[in-house]
């Protein structure tokens, strides 16, 4: 069986369209980059899963982010991904605090999510929404009733025991037309959410999609596509590094490389290391690319 997996499936005499995501490599790459505390990995893995479900419902090409911010214990978490559901993510919280709660709200405080919708032609989008309820997973579901007035049932898990497992589901109604807002659940649309909340984290886990979805619809209509793949992948690049020290003025470069030796940069997402001596940095600024070699990970 496969994982690592986005399935889209319609409900058609419902008016009603799916999404179940299951990930494992794509979860454990972020589960590798940094050492982050269970509840930290916990929640990273539901914010992907999230993007995930939340990637399909976009029409163009681009990117989608989930973002939370706050004042308490953990200051920033976010995941990124784009039309083709790579995914790339990071935390940061305060390591001061020697146990986390496991509690979703304990976590924050002043605390919000930002869904920032980022096409490749036309305008950015943000939407926010607090983190006021009790799981990020209605936090969404509030998102999609304030901004977009859609009836929406989203379930979301995360398991950092080995094999480290992340996924989740969404059910939305489709609008009727332009006018409409969607907003009163449906007698489908809610025969629908009952029978998705009976889907347990085991079976997420452990069955291929198309063997949920039967034990979950196999009384239904249901229109299944084809299942898109979903990675880990960050866009960082040496090329870029060196394109963003080109605006930085040499002899500021050079005085860093006097004191520590080299210049180091790092990916705040996959934590990969370009470094960068004065032989480099002559060449970046006179306009030619130094090889290759300098990435460690």
């Amino acid at each position: 069986m496969s994982f690592d997996t986005l399935q889209r499936y319609l409900f058609n005499q419902a008016n009603v369209r799916g999404e179940l995501v299951q990930l494992q490599s794509t979860y454990q790459s972020i589960l590798d980059s940094y050492a982050y505390p269970p509840q930290i990995q916990i929640l990273l893995g539901e914010l992907m899963a999230a993007t995930s479900l939340l990637n399909a419902t976009l029409k163009f090409e681009g990117e989608i982010g989930l973002q939370i911010q706050s004042e308490g214990i953990v200051k920033y978490a976010v995941v990124n991904g784009t039309h083709d559901l790579k995914l790339r993510g990071v935390a940061r919280w305060d390591e001061s605090v020697s146990e986390l709660p496991d509690n979703f709200g304990d976590l924050f405080h002043k605390g919000y999510l930002v869904i920032t919708i980022t096409p490749k032609e036309g305008e950015r989008y943000q939407g926010i929404v607090g983190l006021d309820q009790p799981s990020l997973s209605a936090c969404i579901e509030e998102y999609f009733l304030q901004s977009e007035q859609l009836a929406t049932q989203v379930r979301l898990f995360a398991r950092n025991e080995a094999p480290a497992m992340a996924g989740g589901t969404l059910l939305q109604i489709l609008p009727t037309s332009s006018e409409a807002t969607n907003i009163a659940e449906t007698t489908e649309f809610s025969h629908l959410s009952t029978l998705t909340e009976t889907l347990t984290p085991e079976e997420l886990f452990t069955l291929p999609a198309n063997d949920v979805l039967y034990r979950l619809y196999h009384q239904e209509e249901v229109e299944i596509f084809t299942p898109k793949p979903v990675l880990f992948k960050c866009h960082c690049s040496r090329d870029k590094t060196m394109a963003a020290l080109r605006n930085i003025d040499v002899n500021e470069l050079n005085a860093i490389i006097a004191e520590e030796g080299s210049i180091k940069m790092n990916c705040q997402f996959c934590h990969s290391e370009y470094r960068f001596d004065a032989m480099d940095i002559a060449s970046i600024h006179a306009g030619f690319s130094p090889e290759d070699d300098g990435q460690t990970s």
